[in-house]
Parts: structure tokens; C-alpha cells; sequence
């Protein structure tokens, strides 16, 4: 008999400063015995997502996309799907999709998956299948902390009014609205608009504007923590490299800009309020350098996560669980296609 025959109630735990928790998993012969393992600890694995909204797996036999979908499936009964798309992704099958195909000098501030839409994942796994050469950490962060750190006069005009969000699709700018709605219908797309509470406008034959307002602090549904959950400082202009918004205001003008936010009454941030969001999401910042088989769990509501700049090969892939409705998270702003107070 071995310790896999036996209920796990403890993680083997490492808790270090500016890193997630790791769990290192015990030694096991193939992957149907890591997916045993798995699932004799998944309460003990949930209980610490819950506590600290991000746990790190260390030593499991995962290096291919079918391994990796089958741990997954042991963590997630039930996946979440990807909509609105904002970035490109390679699709694996089976639900399993590249983390994302932006350049690797990029580097990815952190944000909560699918802030923006009325159903979202929430939990993430990512999993490492090639590890980089230096870099390439998928950085998370406690959107708890990062609620605590803001000034209380722009933490309650947020409470209030939201966030508002505006996208530009066009051949030149961002995704196009075809991949992003997964259709080449336009009546298609608008209907989507419609039930989602996203207004829209063809501002020619094929380019599309959309404006959504959501709520930029949810309460986590099980634990009833408050959050900041929203991509307000991760797609604003202040956001962007100067040299880069320079460009892109010159190319697409101020009002063409693939992303831009707001707060929810539609006022701009200042940069000032910009450089403040961002410095609380730096304060809170994770890392842990990737090893082969390393798989990150992230309460998509409790943590946000972000990807450092790279170089070498670098193969992570991703899995979306546990959908959640925006209603089930005590919004404190309303779903609106106006600005607050339009």
C-alpha cells in the first residue's frame, strides 16, 4: 500500500514571499496514478485556491496536451468557454488552448480573465509543457490586496458607476469582430450584443464599435470576499508604452484605439489614476520560473494573472473551469451599454 492509497488531507506546501504556494506532488508511476492523486487531494487543493486564489503543482507527469486535459478534467467538473475573444490563441482541442500567441518580447499585465463578459471561468490552469530559457513566469496576483491598496475617493466612484469598456474591430485594429463573436454573420454578432448587453455600431461596411459598462468590484461567490475585477488599467491608454500609444493614437486616432476604458460614467482616467492602478497591481505581483509539468490552478475571481517577456521556446497551455455568472458575484454596478448616468 501507498500514500496514493490513502485520503489526502495535507498538500506538501512551500510558501514563499513573491511566489505563489507550491504543492509538490508525491512521486507516481504514470499519469492515471496522478490523476488519482489529484483527485484524493482535490479538497485540500480547492480549500488552498480558496485561501490564497493561485496553487502552483509541481511533479506530475503532464508534458502534452492530452495529460494536461485530463488533470484538468479531474480539477474542473464543469469548463468554461472562452468568448469575446481580445487575443489571438491557438486552439488545441478538447478545450485546450495556447495561453496566448502575443509576441514574446511582450510582456502581459495582470488582469482577470473575461472581466468584461456576463459569465466568465472561475478557476484557470495553466500548464507547462516547454519551459523558457529565462522568463516567461505566468504572474498572478490577489485582487483582494490589490482592492485594499486603491484610494478610497476612486475605489468608490468605481463601486458606484463601474467601468466602461469601448472596442474598435476593424481589418487594421485588434481582433477582428468576426473572431472575437466566432461568426461571419453580422445579425449573428448583434444578437450576441443584444442578450449581452453590449451596444454596438457599424461605423462602416465591416469595422465595429462596442460599448459594455460593468461592474468593477465583484464579491467572490463562495467566499464572499470583495474584489476588483475588471481590465480598467490593463486596456487604458495611460497603460501603454508612450512610444506605442503615440503611434496608435496617431494611426487609429483617440477614438479608434482597438481598447479603450473608462471610468463607468465615461470620464477618462487621469494618468495619474492610471500609474496609481498599476502600482497596486505590481505591489501584489507572483512569479515562480516554470519547470516541465508545472501546472498553476487561479481563482479567476480572487487572482489575477499576467505573463512575463521571454525568450527560448516556450509551450504553456491553457484550460477554463468552473463558469460563473456576473449576478452570482453581488456586482455593484449594474450591466449597462451606456455610461452610468447616460
Amino acid at each position: 500500500m501507498t500514500s496514493l492509497d490513502n485520503s489526502v488531507r495535507e498538500l506538501d506546501l512551500s510558501r514563499e514571499p513573491g511566489k505563489p504556494p507550491i504543492a509538490i506532488a508525491p512521486a507516481v508511476a504514470d499519469l492515471d496514478e496522478a490523476a488519482r492523486w489529484v483527485a484524493d487531494a482535490l479538497p485540500a487543493i480547492r480549500a488552498e485556491l480558496l485561501r490564497s486564489g493561485c496553487l502552483m503543482l509541481r511533479g506530475l507527469p503532464v508534458t502534452g496536451n492530452e495529460a494536461f486535459a485530463t488533470i484538468r478534467d479531474v480539477l474542473f467538473p464543469k469548463l468554461a468557454s472562452y468568448k469575446e475573444k481580445a487575443t489571438p490563441r491557438s486552439d488545441f482541442g478538447g478545450g485546450v488552448f495556447s495561453s496566448t500567441d502575443l509576441p514574446a518580447v511582450q510582456p502581459i499585465r495582470l488582469h482577470n480573465e473575461n472581466s468584461y463578459t456576463l459569465d466568465f471561468p472561475g478557476a484557470l490552469l495553466f500548464g507547462c509543457l516547454v519551459a523558457p530559457e529565462e522568463g516567461g513566469a505566468t504572474t498572478v496576483g490577489d485582487m483582494r490586496r490589490v482592492l485594499a491598496l486603491l484610494p478610497e475617493d476612486l475605489r468608490a466612484r468605481c463601486e458606484e458607476a463601474g467601468w466602461l469598456l469601448v472596442r474598435n474591430f476593424s481589418e487594421m485594429a485588434g481582433l477582428p469582430w468576426q473572431t472575437s463573436f466566432a461568426t461571419e454573420d453580422k445579425a449573428v454578432a448583434e444578437a450576441y450584443c443584444d442578450e449581452h448587453t453590449i451596444g454596438y455600431e457599424w461605423l462602416d461596411e465591416d469595422s465595429l464599435r462596442t460599448t459594455q459598462r460593468r461592474s468593477a468590484i465583484v464579491s467572490h461567490p463562495v467566499t464572499g470576499e470583495r474584489v476588483w475585477f475588471n481590465h480598467m488599467a490593463f486596456w487604458n491608454s495611460w497603460t501603454l508604452d508612450p512610444d506605442i500609444r503615440d503611434v496608435l493614437v496617431e494611426t487609429y486616432g483617440a477614438d479608434g484605439l482597438p481598447f479603450a476604458t473608462y471610468l463607468g460614467d465615461g470620464t477618462p482616467l487621469t494618468e495619474e489614476e492610471a500609474a496609481t492602478l498599476n502600482a497596486a497591481y505590481d505591489e501584489v505581483t507572483m512569479r515562480e520560473t516554470y519547470q516541465v509539468g508545472d501546472l498553476l490552478l487561479v481563482d479567476n475571481i480572487l487572482c489575477a494573472h499576467g505573463r512575463e517577456a521571454f525568450s527560448g521556446a516556450r509551450k504553456i497551455v491553457v484550460g477554463m473551469g468552473d463558469p460563473v455568472e456576473l449576478s452570482d458575484c453581488a456586482p455593484t454596478a449594474q450591466p449597462s451599454t451606456t455610461p452610468y448616468g447616460a
